[in-house]
């Protein structure tokens, strides 16, 4: 029986050397898609502007969206978005450092709601 040929040394160091500089590619383009298309860089411009949000949970949040002369509250989760309310544009009122002025509003504007709702019955 004759042995098959084995690779070289040349050989193998070519191939993982090639192999390193197409991952080395990759990450350069990533990078770069990243920081030239980033979402904060295209953040308030078109008709969709990102007012603020709030967590509720790990894979839970609420956010507050700008469409036009609308503000939508939208709840996203895993899977799942859904409008909660829309609202005329309005005024988040800013609050002290350290507190958190959307969460603050939002509890307000639910809380108005509520008391809206109760009065009609």
């Amino acid at each position: 029986m004759t042995e098959a040929p084995g690779l070289s040394a040349g050989t193998l160091l070519q191939t993982v050397l090639s192999l390193l500089f197409i991952l080395a590619l990759l990450f350069l383009a990533a990078y770069l898609l990243r920081r030239f298309s980033s979402a904060r860089g295209l953040a308030g411009q078109g008709p969709l502007k990102i007012m603020g949000g709030l967590m509720l949970g790990t894979r839970e949040r609420i956010v507050l969206v700008e469409v036009g002369n609308t503000w939508l509250v939208i709840g996203i989760a895993p899977g799942q978005i859904s409008t909660l309310h829309s609202m005329p544009k309005g005024e988040v009122p800013r609050t002290d450092v350290g507190e958190k002025p959307f969460g603050q509003w939002l509890k307000q504007m639910i809380e108005h709601k509520n008391e809206v709702g109760n009065d009609a019955k």
